[in-house]
């Protein structure tokens, strides 16, 4: 399973390997061009390095730059071909391998970046122009019918760039929009938990305000008392509607649940033996310090995360035989941890269906100012980390 590190790692190698190809073909242009007694290479390698740098930095996706610079790349490279193709037709002195291997490259290099990241707008136009620049580079070499067939050869392998580059754009489309979904989904779901929990405090507010208006007269002590409790509790209530309506993204969005308990931290307990009763590897609940009081979006990301751990064991974890969970509590930390003794999970096939259960819950402990993490443990197995603040504060 790639991260993003390794990713990034693997996208500098490629880059430089890239590069270094380009240099031994730019070498190739150079010396086939002296030994014919031209300096015209030196501006093909030009073009090429030109190429290199438009395609070598990051893009952002939809970028409206990207093409507008190809189009001009790919209008110079024909002016180019035409400037050489004028000079060798006039001459009469056309010389093998002279249209420009590097300059060849680095375009093809080009259109797979302009379909892959440019605007939609632009990218039509631009991966025109550059194709044409690829397809009739090699006419700096001459009419003969060897350098038409390299030229469609060239063309083809455009076509190809530009279908790679489609294709990844396609995949890492639908990609996100399955995770914007998912994402949506999760926090309009934690907002529902949010929602019951004060539609249930506040319920109690109103009984416990009618109680002391029933007993003010009888016993002005527990009049006191449940005015306490009431302050306490309206207080909490509130906290959690300013973070509700910090988790909610979408204004329009109303949360419509019914009135039911929120399963938390204290509710561990029954969920690890249900997961047992089940079928599944045994599972065993490991609870450091009181988490009875805790805020009610931690306790309930908490138990989430748990569950989704529990669930994923079970789906991608045949062979473990004990699921631990650790549950922590610190004066400013819920640390929360999941192991198994199993197998970590095998990479996803590129066809499967990918997983987005980890991004629900990196979205929902993110909302609230918290982090996870998930991967291989030490001694085997796959091991899940969340730690949630308890200051109240929410994440971005």
């Amino acid at each position: 399973m790639l991260t993003n590190p390794n990713r990034k790692l693997l996208l500098r190698l490629g880059q430089l390997g890239a590069l270094g190809t380009l240099f031994l073909l730019g070498v190739f242009d150079v010396n086939e061009s002296m030994h014919a007694g031209s300096v015209l290479a030196l501006f093909q390698v030009a073009a090429a390095i030109a190429a290199a740098a438009v395609w070598l930095p990051g893009h952002q996706q939809g970028s409206e730059t990207l093409p507008k610079v190809a189009v001009l790349l790919g209008v110079g490279s024909l002016l180019l071909t035409a400037v050489i193709s004028a000079v060798y037709s006039s001459n009469d002195n056309r010389a093998s391998g002279l249209w420009g291997l590097a300059e060849s490259l680095a375009l093809l290099g080009v259109l797979f970046v302009v379909a892959r990241r440019g605007k939609p707008a632009w990218s039509v136009a631009a991966v025109t122009v550059v194709g044409a620049a690829v397809s009739f580079i090699t006419l700096r070499g001459g009419w003969d019918p060897a350098y038409v067939i390299f030229g469609l050869i060239q063309a083809l392998a455009g076509t190809g760039a530009i279908g790679l580059g489609v294709y990844l754009r396609t995949i890492e489309s639908s990609r996100q929009r399955a995770v914007d979904a998912v994402r949506a989904e999760q926090r309009a779901e934690f907002a529902r938990d949010l929602h019951d929990f004060i539609a249930h405090h506040v319920t109690g507010i109103v009984v416990q305000a009618q109680g002391a208006k029933f007993i003010a007269e009888q016993d002005p002590q527990r009049v006191l008392l449940a005015l306490e409790q009431i302050e306490q509790a309206g207080a909490e209530t509130m906290a959690s509607m300013r973070r509700m309506v910090g988790v909610l993204r979408d204004p329009s969005s109303k949360p419509d649940a019914p009135l039911a308990p929120v399963a938390g931290v204290p509710e561990l307990g029954l969920l690890t033996e249900q997961f047992t009763a089940a079928g599944g590897p045994l599972a065993r609940l490991h609870l450091d310090g009181d988490a009875g009081d805790l805020p009610v979006e931690v306790s309930t990301s908490a138990y989430r995360v748990v569950m989704e751990a529990l669930t994923n064991i079970r789906q991608h974890a045949s062979a473990a035989r004990v699921a631990d969970v650790w549950v922590r509590r610190t004066p400013d930390w819920l640390l929360v941890r999941i192991a198994n003794d199993g197998q970590p999970p095998k990479p996803a096939m590129p066809r499967e269906r990918p997983g987005y259960g980890l991004v629900g819950l990196t979205e929902r402990v993110r909302a609230v100012g918290g982090r996870i993490t998930a991967g291989p443990g030490i001694e085997g197995g796959w091991v899940v980390d969340a730690a949630f603040p308890l200051d109240g504060k929410l994440g971005a």
